[in-house]
């Protein structure tokens, strides 16, 4: 059985998620939230949020001991990008990528 948590058009960069991602990829759900409680990166804000929503998923969707629960997969997908322009000397503009993020984080219970 797997608890599933999706965060979608989130505005952040995917490869300034990945980087926190990989720190709790294979953790216990606890051993996670305290390594993104003391880690200094936006992403982790997020993925401490998103953390609790697929551990409350599992405990009231799937009857899952919350205690069990790791870190099976979590994964990060481009989402849209929102195009902007900065305006430069002599008539030129230049591009900004504002770019999105989708996260998904899988539960699953140990045995």
């Amino acid at each position: 059985m797997e608890a599933r948590a999706y965060l979608r058009n989130v505005r952040i960069a995917p490869r300034k998620v990945k980087v926190v991602c990989d720190l709790i990829r294979g953790k216990s759900a606890a051993e996670a939230n305290a390594i993104m409680m003391n880690t200094p990166k936006a992403a982790s804000e997020l993925l401490v949020k998103l953390l609790k929503s697929a551990v409350a998923n599992a405990e009231n969707n799937h009857n899952m001991d919350p205690e069990k629960l790791y870190v099976a997969e979590v994964s990060v997908s481009p989402g849209p990008v929102l195009k902007r322009i900065r305006l430069r000397d002599h008539g030129r503009a230049f591009r900004i990528l504002k770019r999105t993020s989708h996260i998904t984080l899988v539960l699953k219970e140990k045995e």
